[in-house]
């Protein structure tokens, strides 16, 4: 690696750290942040970090699936479409540990989830309304 190169990703490490929170380099301010989120709300903290860094980590699985069928010749087959089935069970697992961190009925979630997709779209999807929408519809 030429001395440009390094001198390159030392400067941009050196930013990289500028701008990462606290919590994201240490361990004691971690802690401190997971206990201040548990002490001001319901919040389960060790339980949403579980869900999250799952979540991420078995979408990606699931997506890896996807991704070699489309695009790199991978068979349409029972297996893999059994394989994509445990990976989205997996996700449901994290998807309902993260309910239970966040003290959240998994009902009441699906159906504020709907209840924003009708009021988005009504009847029928549009791409209008799903790129172009109403203050306050996240």
């Amino acid at each position: 690696m030429s001395d440009e190169v390094k001198k390159f990703f030392s400067t941009y490490g050196d930013f990289v750290k500028k701008v990462t929170s606290e919590p994201s380099l240490d361990l004691d301010a971690l802690k401190q942040s997971l206990e201040d989120v548990e002490s001001k709300s319901p919040i389960e903290s060790a339980r949403l970090m579980t869900a999250a860094l799952g979540l991420g980590s078995e979408t990606g699985e699931f997506v890896e699936i996807v991704k070699k069928m489309f695009l790199q010749g991978k068979p349409p087959s029972e297996e893999n479409i059994f394989h994509m089935k445990r990976e989205l069970g997996d996700i449901m697992w994290y998807w309902v540990t993260a309910c239970s961190a966040l003290d959240l009925d998994p009902f009441e979630v699906i159906k504020e989830n709907q209840d924003k997709l009708e009021a988005r779209y009504g009847e029928k999807f549009e791409v209008q309304r799903s790129e172009v929408r109403k203050e306050g519809d996240l």
